[in-house]
């Protein structure tokens, strides 16, 4: 089939290339020239395991390809995705919808044949009843159909997650698209992908929820965490205990630092916004987001505790500032209230993340980015273990750190208590 993905970003790049990967002709356009300059010599944009060489065989092959005309790359496809940004309006909790509107103009003007517009973008529920109402202004309702078909990739593992999905989404009533996006998804239904059909706006608001659901999990066993410490008790006995129970489940019940990324914090404020317009209220998921955007100031006063309310002056290593492993991105990680914190009350900080110098520290004066763990830890006070990240699990501590004395400070409790204790390192876990 042939696809067009309008916006690069995470969803349209790795859903597009992906789609091109089954054997589909697919498109991605964007409307930034050195963004598409880039991706035809295969640079890739994002941090992504395994992207980069499916961007080289796919386009190599023929099937992808990488463009700025809109207008040529629409009238070329038969199923036109909307990839592009909604991130929450600023001082609101409102998501700005004006790319999706963007986009849904721009392809108005530019239908010859029956489209079908499919909004993959996370959007509030009656987006696709606005974008319809959009596209109506200036092409017959006859000559396309507005479909929800919300995407749920992690950060990570997104390619698997593409390829291996729990479900597939799709809210239409139209019966022609139905059909024909389930041969779309037809090789990921042929592996036990789950097709769910429904309404558009149940599909706008089950990735929503889902993405809520998830959010309510972490926040709710970091506030446990909290509690464990106060009671002498290990939050990941209670994890295990009540993730092996079925109904539970045991992912998203790992304590840590507050959820951050593309996803969760956007979702949960758009979620509350849309229940306050229609006049109902979400208390949990408000409670949620409270709680989450308290989490950073919990942890701090760990960290005071830990260096004796003396920060001054003192070598703190964060190891990993991205909000999780195996992604760049830098969007709502706990870091970014943190560092600047700790650098305010005179802290020496050092980091080190396997993707590299972060801008978002490059203006502080005692923040320093390290090409090394060693570099990052010799001279350490304290060392914050901020991502998990799997090369940061069988460190040396005591063989790179200059210091007899010094603390660890496990924001992911990937390291063994009982070994730092045997190496004489003052350990400190969540939830511990």
């Amino acid at each position: 089939m042939k696809l067009c993905m309008i916006g690069t970003g995470y969803v349209g790049l790795v859903s597009g290339v992906c789609f091109a990967d089954l054997g589909n002709e697919v498109i991605c356009v964007d409307k930034d020239k050195n963004k598409i300059d880039k991706l035809k010599k295969s640079i890739i944009p994002i941090y992504e395991p395994g992207l980069d060489e499916l961007v080289k065989k796919n386009y190599k092959a023929g099937r992808l390809k990488f463009s700025t005309n809109l207008v040529e790359s629409v009238q070329k496809s038969k199923i036109i995705f909307i990839c592009v940004g909604t991130p929450t309006l600023r001082n609101k909790y409102e998501a700005d919808l004006s790319q999706v509107f963007s986009a849904a103009k721009e392809i108005s003007k530019n239908i010859n044949s029956f489209k079908i517009i499919i909004n993959k973008s996370t959007v509030p529920v009656m987006t696709g009843d606005l974008v319809e109402k959009i596209m109506s202004k200036n092409v017959k309702k006859s000559l396309f159909t507005i479909v929800s078909n919300p995407e749920f990739l992690r950060e990570g593992d997104a390619i698997r997650d593409f390829i291996y999905p729990d479900r597939i989404v799709i809210g239409t009533s139209d019966r022609k698209a139905n059909k024909l996006l389930r041969n779309l998804y037809l090789p990921l239904i042929s592996k036990g992908a789950k097709y769910i059909s429904t309404s558009r706006r149940a599909a706008e608001l089950i990735k929503y929820a889902s993405n809520a659901f998830l959010a309510t999990k972490i926040t709710f066993i970091n506030e446990l965490a909290n509690l464990c410490e106060k009671l002498k008790i290990n939050v990941e006995d209670v994890s295990i205990g009540m993730g092996t129970d079925k109904r539970i489940g045991g992912r998203f019940l790992r304590a840590g630092p507050a959820y951050g990324g593309s996803c969760f914090p956007k979702d949960t404020r758009a979620i509350v916004d849309t229940a306050n317009k229609s006049k109902v209220s979400l208390s949990v998921i408000k409670t949620v987001i409270n709680s989450n955007d308290n989490r950073s100031g919990i942890l701090l006063k760990r960290v005071k505790k830990i260096l004796n309310n003396k920060i001054k002056n003192k070598n703190i290593t964060f190891l990993g500032v991205t909000f999780k492993a195996n992604t760049d991105d830098m969007r709502e990680s706990a870091c970014l209230k943190m560092i600047p914190y700790l650098n305010k009350k005179g802290a020496k900080i050092r980091y080190y993340d396997p993707t590299g110098e972060k801008k978002e520290f490059i203006k502080f004066k005692n923040v320093q980015y390290k090409n090394t763990i060693k570099d990052a830890c010799e001279l350490s006070d304290l060392v914050i273990v901020h991502t998990e990240w799997n090369e940061f699990k069988l460190i040396d501590l005591k063989k790179i750190i200059k210091k007899k004395s010094f603390s660890v400070y496990d924001m992911r409790n990937i390291y063994s208590p009982e070994k730092m204790k045997k190496q004489n390192i003052k350990y400190f876990g969540v939830g511990r």
